[in-house]
């Protein structure tokens, strides 16, 4: 694997986002390698608990906005453009792609009979806050900050944020979040219930790592069966068909006019000139 480095230090499964210079965000390969690493991880039965983190200071910002802008890569996309076809991408098939394969690692995350433990330093926003709020315990240092973001480009909220947040912090607090969008520094999402500790910056790792040991000395069957059972209380069972309305939600939304100035108006550093559309 590129940018997905994957350890398993006894009965702790370790999954890393190496891919630093892009802010620990996905292109499709990259999406491919992380559901690669949750499947394999899930399934794996000599493995009990598994952290998920990001190297260099930063969780995930979510998925590549200089890649989709780029028009992606033909290998990457290569089904999408047949022979017989123009050989051009929308910016909603890019996205499609990569959401299709985080939303599948989502999914496993949910599904997996053990914990996962999101281990969060520095930024986790957009797909990288869906993708943290999607593990069962999530740990940050001081330095993170967590951040809807969506609407800063114009887009509409995929990777389980618009059903995950309402049901960690209530319906009220989630419509802030999405409408309003304030940066929420580690503290502050600790006290709105999005997290479930903080730990000094330098201590984030071994802290995340002891937390995750305690649990793999836990029965593990019976944890997979209160987990599931959690689910089926919290619903759950919607989360896949929430994930297919998330995607094809975007998908369209990023084939707008809207988006296409969001992101040129992210790239050049000035406010973006968003329409009703």
């Amino acid at each position: 694997m590129n940018h997905i480095r994957v350890e398993r230090p006894g009965p702790v499964g370790v999954i890393t986002i190496d891919r630093r210079e892009r802010m620990n965000s996905l292109d499709v390969a990259t999406a491919q390698e992380l559901r690669k690493a949750g499947l394999a991880m899930a399934r794996d039965r000599d493995v009990r608990a598994v952290v998920l983190r990001g190297d260099g200071g930063v969780f995930c910002s979510g998925a590549d906005l200089k890649y989709i802008r780029g028009g992606g890569d033909g290998g990457d996309l290569g089904y999408l453009r047949p022979e017989s076809h123009e050989q051009s991408t929308s910016y909603g098939e890019i996205f499609k792609q990569i959401l299709e394969y985080i939303h599948s690692t989502i999914s496993e995350i949910r599904r997996a009979p053990k914990p996962f433990i999101a281990a969060v330093d520095g930024a986790a926003g957009a797909g990288g806050l869906g993708i943290a709020m999607a593990c069962d315990l999530v740990v940050a240092s001081e330095r993170s900050w967590f951040e809807w973001a969506y609407f800063k480009t114009g887009l509409t909220g995929a990777e389980s944020s618009t059903f995950m947040l309402p049901r960690l912090v209530g319906f009220r607090k989630a419509m802030e979040l999405v409408l309003l969008n304030p940066r929420l520094t580690a503290r502050e999402a600790l006290e709105i219930g999005l997290i479930n500790d903080v730990y000094p910056d330098l201590e984030l790792d071994d802290r995340a790592l002891q937390l995750a040991a305690r649990l793999a000395e836990a029965p593990t069957a019976a944890v997979g069966v209160a987990k599931n059972l959690l689910n089926r209380a919290a619903g759950m069972d919607r989360l896949d068909v929430h994930l297919d309305s998330e995607l094809d939600e975007l998908a369209r939304i990023a084939d707008g006019r809207n988006f296409a100035e969001g992101i040129d108006a992210f790239f050049a550093k000035r406010a973006p000139r968003f329409g009703s559309e």
